[in-house]
């Protein structure tokens, strides 16, 4: 009956629970910290996922979506009396009412989580088509989470799609969606606080108080268009729940330390004719201005036939040597990040022969979809096809790797596909590739790591602008190509501390912004002194008719650029041991102070370096001073690693100019 699902006990285990009610089955697995929730249509097979991966092995083809390989299992005691299924985890008190199975959590504090009343799931279609979750919205929520959502630093109020999509020239306060699809997030109220993951690769939408309805109390709800329903239900405090995501993705790619160091970036120079010189110039004027650099993305101008751009294809007018220009980039300790698109536009030379093998995403009838991109038509690599997956990983390895570049920018893979009809091969199980688009994204940069490890490198760098959880195993991401205001740079940081908490440890903005005007005197200086504090410290942009945003976009500014960057020099080994012991705890390298001092403001613009080194930038036009209010967990907290101690919990006003050193403290134990 709609709206009256009597579920019965269908299969018990020490750590599981299996009912069933009206052609659905709704399992519950007991893991330490954790519950997982999955509903599921009788006769369905879901999705295998790439994401969940808590003993850090992850087949080509990924995991059982209901595995509980690497998971540590418990076994709580569980009764069922009067229709209500009850047990005990962490501390929690749960109950479940298998009437539709309504499920809630409580402390000695209060109730903690709840289903909304009525009908929670989507079981029959009595909430439209795809899978629904809707629980209680509490007075005082905070939300924090989602990836790299724009706005406030808490989530609550808002709504947000769950997709990825390219959105050149996005605003920071609003845009939406944007590069990341990770259904991720924390709620904390007065109670105490849980995490919902969302193991699903299908669009969606999430609601955290916009939306309201008569018949129901206040609630947050998600949508995804996938009809199966996996989600984990994680317990803990804030910095628990945060660590506890980290941990049930695995592990985090290992960085470079040169990869911590300023790196360059701009399309100016390699779309220019003359690319080859004007990357050695580059280099020149590093060293000419006693500049430490890391290295240089390479845009994708390298790869152009005429006005196109082809995946592979070394430009031999603009990079007479591909091989001759790695190597002086390494002579000089630099490495190069030559950037891969994974669309084969229909003039690329090697089009036809990736058609007559089947390996782009297609029709029934095997003919290739094509999209728009970049300029002209193209189409999308399927590397859910084993075939697809092994040719580009020979691709990387012959034109890339095996020339000298080692390292890979993985872009424009957020793989923008609508249409129903298009289909992925998924390992030998076709699906509709809307469903999965953004796993894409993931498997590009899973073949192109693969291909530099094969190649001999230890610790490639590879880095990718669309991800999902656990893209982290593989690859570093940044936050994309984003606009130039000062009203941005603050935006920028409230974007970074939203994304600092799925899971992400090397990641950070384009410094001085990607799009837009070009980037005033003061917010280049500004937006250098907060970036010294960041994972990724990368000055990239593209303004057409503007010289690009380098550290010697204002030569009268040098001096005070050639200070910064000594300071981010000195902050390097720091950054890179802390990013090792980040890989090992699961914690993130940058944070929001509240995940270390429950009472600190959430959209502060002071944030955590690791755990000793406090940032406190200036975000306001024409400032010439911070206040900052010192955390407390510490026993005092020393300006700049060396000057005067101020007493935790204390406010203090500090001048700052544009000039200046940034103002930052180190935690005294």
């Amino acid at each position: 009956m709609k709206f009256d699902h009597r579920f019965r006990l269908k299969e018990a285990a020490p750590s599981r629970r299996v009912y069933a009610a009206d052609g659905v089955t709704v399992r519950l697995d007991f893991f330490d910290h954790i519950l997982r929730v999955c509903v599921l249509r009788d006769g369905s097979t879901p999705v295998p996922t790439w994401s969940v991966c808590p003993d850090g092995k992850m087949p080509l083809e990924g995991r059982d979506k209901l595995t509980t390989e690497g998971f540590r299992l418990v076994s709580p005691v569980v009764t069922e009396e009067d229709g209500v299924l009850r047990f005990s985890q962490d501390g929690v008190r749960f109950a479940v009412e298998l009437r539709n199975f309504r499920i809630s959590a409580e402390t000695d504090k209060g109730l903690l989580y709840r289903d909304r009343s009525g009908l929670s799931y989507n079981f029959d279609g009595e909430l439209g088509r795809g899978s629904v979750h809707f629980t209680d919205r509490f007075k005082g929520q905070r939300i924090f989470g989602l990836g790299d959502k724009s706005g406030p630093v808490n989530k609550s109020g808002r709504r947000y799609q769950l997709a990825a999509t390219d959105s050149m020239g996005f605003r920071a306060a609003w845009s939406d969606p944007l590069y990341k699809q990770i259904p991720f997030y924390l709620c904390q109220h007065a109670v105490g606080a849980y995490g919902l993951y969302y193991d699903t690769y299908s669009n969606g939408s999430v609601n955290f108080g916009v939306e309201h309805d008569n018949y129901f109390e206040p609630f947050n709800s998600v949508r995804f268009e996938e009809e199966d329903l996996v989600f984990y239900l994680i317990l803990g405090t804030p910095a628990e729940i945060v660590r506890r995501f980290g941990a049930l993705c695995g592990p985090v790619a290992p960085t470079p330390e040169w990869a911590f160091r300023y790196c360059g970036s701009t399309m100016e120079y390699t779309d220019a004719p003359d690319a080859d010189a004007r990357l050695r110039d580059f280099v020149r004027k590093c060293e000419e201005n006693g500049l430490p650099c890391g290295g240089f993305y390479l845009s994708s101008g390298y790869t152009q036939i005429g006005d196109r751009r082809c995946v592979f294809h070394w430009n031999r007018d603009k990079v007479p040597s591909p091989e001759g220009l790695a190597a002086h980039f390494a002579a000089h300790g630099l490495r190069l990040i030559p950037n891969v698109k994974p669309a084969f536009l229909l003039v690329h030379p090697l089009y036809d022969e990736i058609a007559s093998h089947g390996w782009f995403l297609h029709y029934a009838d095997g003919s290739p979809a094509v999209f728009p991109f970049w300029g002209g038509m193209a189409s999308y690599l399927d590397f859910t096809n084993p075939g697809a997956y092994a040719f580009w990983k020979g691709c990387v390895r012959r034109e890339l790797a095996d020339r000298g570049y080692r390292d890979i920018w993985n872009d424009n893979n957020e793989y923008d596909v609508t249409d129903e009809a298009v289909l992925a091969d998924g390992f030998g199980r076709p699906v509709p590739a809307c469903r999965i688009r953004p796993l894409f994204s993931y498997l590009m940069a899973r073949a192109s790591r693969e291909a530099c490890l094969e190649a001999g490198e230890e610790t490639p760098f590879n880095v990718s602008r669309c991800a999902v959880a656990g893209t982290q195993r593989v690859a570093s991401t940044w936050t994309g190509d984003n606009f130039t205001d000062f009203a941005e740079l603050r935006w920028n940081h409230k974007q970074a501390m939203t994304m600092a908490l799925t899971g992400f440890c090397f990641f950070g903005p384009d410094i001085g912004g990607f799009a837009g005007p070009k980037t005033t005197s003061e917010l280049f200086l500004r937006w250098l002194q907060y970036g010294l504090f960041l994972p990724r410290f990368v000055l990239h942009s593209w303004k057409p008719g503007e010289e690009s945003t380098m550290p010697w976009l204002y030569p009268e500014l040098l001096p005070t650029v050639r200070r910064l960057f000594a300071l981010r020099e000195k902050l390097v080994p720091y950054l890179y041991a802390e990013a090792k012991r980040c890989r090992e705890t699961h914690d993130p390298l940058i944070l929001p102070v509240f995940l270390r001092d429950a009472d600190y403001d959430p959209e502060s613009d002071c944030f955590l370096c690791g755990p000793s080194v406090l940032a406190c930038p200036v975000f306001d036009e024409g400032a010439a001073s911070v206040t900052v209010k010192l955390p407390n967990f510490a026993d005092g907290w020393r300006l700049r690693g060396e000057g005067e101690v101020f007493s935790p919990g204390e406010t203090v006003t500090l001048p700052c100019l544009p000039t200046d050193l940034p103002v930052w403290f180190t935690a005294q134990r």
